[in-house]
């Protein structure tokens, strides 16, 4: 279960990085411990439905030894004083008492509960039922204990397996280790008429041994043995010690921890609903041949794992959960998992091809602040998807941390990490630097005087990129800009250049007339519109000016802008030298900017 009984050499043990980067799309992680004062944690789930509570399986108290069931208040990080459900009586080993939780799918209507624990040499699993009303009551009846299935564990305390779970199909699955010692000797594993080293499916709404008191469920008519030669319960086989395990919720593909004997660690992952796999111990360890019988090492009816690391990166694998929440965009897919003995952290995305990339995660979600996640017993999920880490400590002491979004890039204040905005499409990425376009300031000339588009009044076309000729520049007056139109930084300046040396009025509108095109002004084309305010008015010279200047407030300031992104027009007005250069009126404009501001 937790980690192995025979000798294993922990010193030096180092924490490779089996890695890849992460996708540029996900946001940093973190880790908050929601948590703590636990007695052995060794799981976190909750009932269909139930998106208030987390419930977390501490696996036994010290004398006397009581596996016992918590409530979390995942609203508040508050854990429930009084236990959900206590179960006196459990054996005492190591890697023995409460191992697994499973609610029913329809627990909000009948209120079963199904737990697996040890005792008395055996390894059993029990229904309870919880008190009305089921999907807000704080206790479970402890008086409903219904035997459901029990497998006979003679001789050692280790190798339990211990996880249940409903599939997709909504029967229950059960992993069972192989009975203990090292290397099997029995060779259960690989005995399809021994209930140890394997994966059950049974039907937990239906009774197909009415007569019998301690079996209380149906077999599957699809299981692998059911019609014929083997026990009709099993649905794989070939597994050592498969510790933690979960359904892909999108997919309904089971993956499945395995701890390894003296060499290799690996995680498997089974198609949805397809059984009769071998998994290969005792020949094999991971893709490793053990010179041991019982099978074919490499054999053609044996499925391999789909990734393994050997006792140099730890010694005793806990399986984990592929992330399907909503908290953390990009994440979707990912599939986590540890080392009991070294507490390191790996993901990786599997399409479908053994070896994916895998990526460490240790450092990345070491909680800080004086704390450390070590002995990983379990990952677990709430009702909404997210995903929880047990921590088991020692007596009373064992820890629960929530994974969550480390500090992100947001910068159009909407609390989505900036690159998840981009990859979900809900923010442009036109340059593809990585930033949404709304936070990047840009500043965009429109409305030229060249005769593409808006007509100059006199036929007076300037020059591409400018406004209107104007009486003393054939090419017209030209608006530009320098500097960054953010809200918080605001370094913006707008210059005008290619005009008379006269009075010069800076503007702001909020949209592009004409659709940018502009309409005839004076001896120009008027090109900002809206809601316009007057920034100021400056004196050319040489032709030239500004603004702000150093006296004057910032643009943002004075045009009104308090956040981003907002969009405003500008434009610079102003005298002609000659009065008779084109109309009556004794103006002319520059061509138009279109800026986006952002906080």
């Amino acid at each position: 279960m937790l980690f192995r009984t025979h000798s294993t050499a922990l010193a030096g043990l180092a924490l490779v990085a089996l890695s890849l980067a992460a996708s540029a799309q996900n946001p940093p992680l973190d880790t908050v411990r929601v948590a703590s004062g636990l007695s052995r944690p060794c799981f976190v789930t909750a009932p269909p439905g139930d998106t208030a509570r987390a419930f977390i399986v501490e696996q036994r108290t010290n004398a006397p030894a009581t596996g016992r069931i918590r409530i979390l208040d995942i609203t508040t990080n508050t854990l429930a004083a009084t236990p959900y459900l206590s179960i006196a009586g459990v054996s005492a080993g190591d890697e023995e008492g409460l191992l697994g939780l499973a609610f029913h799918p329809d627990f909000a209507n009948n209120g079963f509960l199904y737990v697996y624990y040890t005792v008395g040499g055996n390894n059993t699993v029990r229904r309870f039922t919880a008190n009305a009303p089921y999907m807000t009551s704080t206790t479970a009846d402890a008086s409903t204990n219904t035997e459901v299935i029990t497998f006979a564990h003679p001789g050692n305390s280790n190798h339990n397996g211990g996880w249940i779970g409903f599939g997709p199909d909504n029967y229950l699955y059960i992993g069972t280790g192989d009975g203990g010692s090292a290397n099997d000797p029995p060779g259960n594993a690989q005995n399809i008429n021994s209930y140890l080293g394997k994966m059950h499916r049974i039907d937990v709404n239906s009774d197909g041994f009415p007569g019998d008191t301690t079996r209380n469920y149906a077999i599957p008519p699809t299981n692998p043995f059911a019609t014929v030669a083997g026990l009709d319960e099993i649905w794989f086989y070939g597994l050592r010690n498969p510790w933690r395990n979960s359904f892909d919720t999108a997919t309904g593909q089971l993956y499945i921890g395995d701890v390894g004997q003296n060499a290799v660690e690996e995680v498997d992952v089974a198609p949805a609903g397809m059984g009769g796999l071998n998994f290969g111990w005792r020949c094999m360890e991971g893709n490793s041949c053990t010179g041991l019988s019982g099978c074919t090492c490499n054999g053609p009816t044996l499925t391999g794992p789909v990734h393994t690391y050997s006792h140099g990166s730890g010694c005793s694998i806990t399986g984990g959960f592929v992330y399907r929440g909503s908290a953390i965009c990009g994440l979707q897919g990912t599939y986590f998992f540890a080392d009991y003995c070294t507490a390191s952290i790996w993901s990786f995305r599997y399409t479908g091809s053994n070896g994916p990339p895998v990526t460490n995660r240790t450092a990345e979600l070491a909680p800080g602040g004086g704390m450390a996640i070590s002995s990983i017993t379990s990952f677990g999920t709430d009702g909404l998807g997210e995903m929880y880490i047990t921590e088991r400590g020692s007596g009373t002491n064992g820890e629960v941390y929530k994974i969550v979004p480390g500090t992100i890039t947001d910068c159009n204040a909407n609390l989505v990490h900036d690159a998840c905005d981009i990859a979900g499409g809900t923010s442009q990425d036109t340059n593809a630097n990585g930033i949404p376009d709304e936070c990047e300031s840009t500043s965009t000339p429109y409305c030229f005087g060249d005769g593409i588009g808006g007509t100059c009044p006199c036929g007076n076309l300037g020059a591409p990129g400018n406004g209107c000729a104007n009486s003393v520049n054939a090419n017209g007056g030209n608006l530009a800009s320098t500097g960054s139109a953010s809200v918080s930084a605001d370094s913006f300046t707008l210059i005008g250049t290619g005009m008379p040396d006269s009075s010069a009025l800076y503007f702001q509108g909020t949209t592009q007339i004409n659709g940018g095109n502009g309409a005839p002004f004076g001896d120009g084309l008027r090109c900002a519109g809206g809601q316009i305010v007057r920034l100021g008015t400056k004196q050319n010279s040489g032709g030239q000016s500004s603004y702000p200047e150093i006296l004057d407030l910032p643009i943002s300031i004075r045009g009104g802008i308090s956040f981003g992104p907002q969009t405003r027009t500008y434009q610079v007005w102003y005298r002609n030298a000659n009065a008779s250069f084109c109309t009556v009126d004794t103006f002319n404009l520059t061509n138009a900017l279109s800026v986006v501001w952002v906080n």
